[in-house]
């Protein structure tokens, strides 16, 4: 309880500290062709560095103004190119931001008695500033969009790498996994099931359902927000949620649901367009021990199948039995959290859940465990699995048999910030750019200007 009431606090100190700069420091910090950065928004942006938990560092204005003038110039070629986003993709960054300073600040309450004025008003002074942020988004993935990286960059980049400063790989795993998750049967999730069903005879009587979704709602992520889940669109829920969500009229309660999430009931507050802003109570049903037993005699009877019959292999047996989205159709094999993107399957060994480095490292490479009892590290859940050990690659210098992806992902993002610093270099030069004194010695914001540019600025 102590670091919670610590954090709201830290919250409101450096919150309050933006918004005096806000009042007392604002003046015109830069300006970029026909767009302006004033004192204030660098003051916010940088309370909001603090608040993040970083220690104070003054020089960080510097990054925070470099990340603003290249904002800018990305939105101005963008309204040329007539690169836009959806309103609906901006309600939907809006709304997951103030979620974060709702929570920081502890209730939605706390944060608009602070801030003097409601959420509402607040987002739409957000607004703006998110929307130029996410065209500049785009408009820089325009203009790498061509970039492409052959075999023969990827060799020839290696190639200029110095031989003695070649990178270390650590010892990395290709790990596959079946995941056997415990399942209630229709009488275990009656009770739960009937609690949703008391909660929503409340509402419909006239309590609040805000009020009643901080307490006994299980959705971490919406409960302390009165349920609010904002603006989201048909592909952003499960089926069964989206179906309920976009037949109901506004300001219509569901009936009680279920997903793989537990049972629900949801409140539509504003419909947009294809998007939809709903609240929602969430209960989420005890996995019992009789289930959890269940689950493992099905995965006893598959590693059997696995081990003894020669025409059933792991990877089809992981896309038929495995009860885990993200691996089920990989052939059962985990991928590299930190590369999704490449979709590599070589973990090193150190970002490997402890549980599963454990089991892994007693086994040899093309063995399948038994069915072993995990618990999930971020939500506590139970299950079994079986894990497949595929390769093991121990520590070495980079090489291009074995690392080929991994240089190949170096490769691209060389190319990338060449062409993305040729852009701004040539943009630069075609813009009116000003910087404020107090800024022109900044490191990182050397060549935005011309020195006629800044010897002008310094005698006005």
């Amino acid at each position: 309880m102590r670091k919670i009431g610590l954090s709201i606090l830290t919250f409101f100190i450096f919150l309050s500290f933006a918004q005096a700069q806000v009042r007392t420091l604002d003046k015109i910090a830069a300006v970029v062709g026909g767009s302006i950065v004033l004192q204030s928004d660098i003051e916010l942006q940088y309370a909001q560095y603090l608040v993040s938990g970083q220690r104070p560092n003054p020089s960080v204005k510097c990054l925070i103004l470099q990340t603003q003038l290249t904002q800018k110039l990305l939105a101005q070629q963008a309204v040329i190119d007539s690169v836009q986003v959806k309103d609906e993709e901006v309600d939907s960054e809006v709304d997951r931001r103030m979620r974060s300073f709702i929570q920081r600040a502890g209730s939605q309450d706390r944060l608009e008695q602070f801030l003097g004025r409601s959420i509402i008003q607040y987002k739409d002074e957000m607004r703006p500033d998110i929307k130029e942020s996410l065209v500049a988004q785009r408009m820089r993935a325009k203009i790498t969009e061509k970039v492409n990286t052959t075999p023969q960059d990827v060799k020839n980049y290696f190639e200029t790498m110095a031989k003695d400063s070649l990178p270390t790989y650590n010892k990395e795993v290709e790990v596959g996994e079946i995941v056997f998750s415990p399942k209630l049967i229709k009488e275990e999730k009656e009770f739960y099931k009937q609690k949703a069903e008391e909660l929503r005879a409340r509402i419909k009587k006239g309590e609040d359902f805000g009020t009643l979704a901080r307490l006994y709602s299980q959705d971490p992520g919406s409960a302390p927000e009165g349920g609010d889940l904002g603006f989201f669109d048909r592909t952003a829920m499960v089926k069964e949620f989206t179906a309920q969500a976009f037949k109901l009229k506004t300001g219509e309660i569901s009936p009680v649901f279920e997903t793989e999430n537990g049972f629900h009931f949801l409140q539509v507050i504003e419909r947009r367009g294809e998007q939809v802003h709903a609240r929602h109570i969430l209960v989420i049903p005890a996995i019992t021990q009789a289930s959890l037993d269940r689950s493992k005699v099905t995965a006893d009877s598959v590693y059997t199948l696995l081990t003894t019959a020669k025409s059933f292999d792991f990877s089809s047996a992981a896309a038929f039995y495995s009860d885990d989205k993200e691996t089920k159709f990989n052939g059962g094999m985990m991928l590299n959290a930190e590369n999704v993107q490449t979709r590599s399957t070589y973990i090193p060994t150190d970002k490997l859940d402890p549980q599963v480095a454990l089991l892994t490292d007693t086994m040899k490479v093309g063995s399948i465990s038994k069915p072993a009892l995990f618990t999930d590290p971020q939500t506590g859940k139970k299950s079994y699995k079986i894990l497949y050990l595929k390769s093991v690659t121990n520590a070495h210098k980079a090489n291009l048999e074995q690392d080929f992806a991994k240089l190949k992902e170096d490769a691209t993002n060389q190319k990338l910030t060449r062409t993305i610093t040729q852009w701004f270099d040539k943009r630069r030069k075609e813009t009116f750019i000003k910087i404020d004194p107090e800024y022109q010695d900044c490191p990182p914001l050397k060549g935005w200007v011309s020195a006629e540019t800044t010897a002008q600025a310094k005698t006005e």
